[in-house]
């Protein structure tokens, strides 16, 4: 039997986060979708042949032929319709970052430790081959002693009063959007979480960061810097890099590497630049989240790495002398 899925909203990122994948994938079987607006919903059903409209959100989760639930909501809607639909016997893929703050995610993730169901935060990146090429490379030693690291996501937004990630009541902010996934990759690269020393955010609406730099450090003593931007017509950048006293790695758009990708590494044996494979991360993503949920191993991306990386996210805030959202 196919894993049913139904669809929270009909969010822009859907077709290329679950739609498509789901596509390419024989175990996997979008049952229904509901929106705020019926008739968004009615016409990306159509769109992309799912077959049942439902009037709420509430009726989704209630649906007794889906198995697992899909919310891209603004992040503001992750707590509490993921909860619902925990609390309706259903697994959850849920869109990064998984809550407003720690508070929302351990809640989140006690629920899905009482109810044994498998609740995934989309840090899609995770499971492809580049990703996990990145971190091999860091932990098999072969840069030698680490000394320093960096990560970041820059990507310019326009500042309009239809961008949700402009308005704090919805969580919204460079480190909310774009900053929590290298923060989430130094965090995987390290196996650890950093100690926040620094932050420094630019921000409008008083609150509202849209570009944020921290200074973070690991237990085995690294220190590394994060940095996101939605300046506007800031150019998209994703990149990660790991210096050691033997040698350093460079990693080129490891959160999309399907656009294109390079993994450069920098050794006392010479250079050498490699490329893997251009299948979507969100096929790999999905594809390990019905596994799970049919018996195979366990994401790492599960709720409980979510509390981590909110907490991180908080504590990078409060040293900006920003309150975590959802506490604004």
């Amino acid at each position: 039997m196919p894993l049913r899925i139904g669809v929270l909203g009909a969010a822009g990122i859907t077709p290329r986060s679950l739609v498509a994948p789901a596509a390419a994938l024989d175990q996997i079987e979008l049952h229904c979708i509901a929106a705020r607006d019926h008739r968004r919903a009615e016409r990306f059903a159509a769109r992309h042949a799912i077959p049942v409209v439902h009037d709420s959100y509430a009726d989704v989760i209630a649906d007794p032929q889906i198995d697992a639930v899909y919310n891209p909501l603004q992040i503001s809607g992750h707590k509490e319709w993921t909860l619902r639909a925990l609390q309706a016997g259903k697994h959850v893929l849920c869109e990064k970052p998984l809550a407003m703050n720690e508070a929302e995610a351990r809640q989140i993730a006690d629920a899905a430790r009482a109810t044994g169901l498998v609740c995934i935060e989309a840090f899609h990146y995770y499971y492809h081959p580049v990703a996990r090429r990145m971190r091999e490379i860091v932990q098999s030693g072969r840069l030698g002693r680490v000394q320093s690291a960096d990560g970041y996501f820059r990507s310019g937004l326009e500042d309009t009063p239809q961008q949700i990630r402009y308005r704090i009541e919805l969580g919204g902010g460079a480190t909310m959007d774009l900053g929590c996934y290298p923060l989430h990759m130094l965090r995987h690269i390290f196996q650890a979480e950093p100690e926040v020393l620094a932050a420094h955010a630019e921000t409008v609406h008083d609150i509202v960061d849209i570009s944020m730099e921290a200074l973070l450090r690991f237990p085995n003593g690294v220190t590394a810097r994060a940095a996101s931007s939605m300046s506007p017509g800031a150019p998209r950048s994703v990149e990660i890099n790991v210096i050691g006293d033997t040698g350093r790695m460079r990693v080129v758009d490891p959160l999309t590497p399907h656009r294109g990708h390079r993994i450069e590494l920098e050794t006392t044996f010479g250079k050498v630049v490699e490329t893997l494979t251009l299948t979507p991360t969100f096929t790999f993503q999905l594809r390990a989240f019905a596994n799970q949920i049919n018996g195979g191993p366990p994401m790492p991306t599960n709720a409980a790495d979510g509390v981590i990386s909110m907490r991180v996210i908080d504590n990078i805030y409060r040293a900006a002398n920003l309150p975590p959202r959802g506490q604004a």
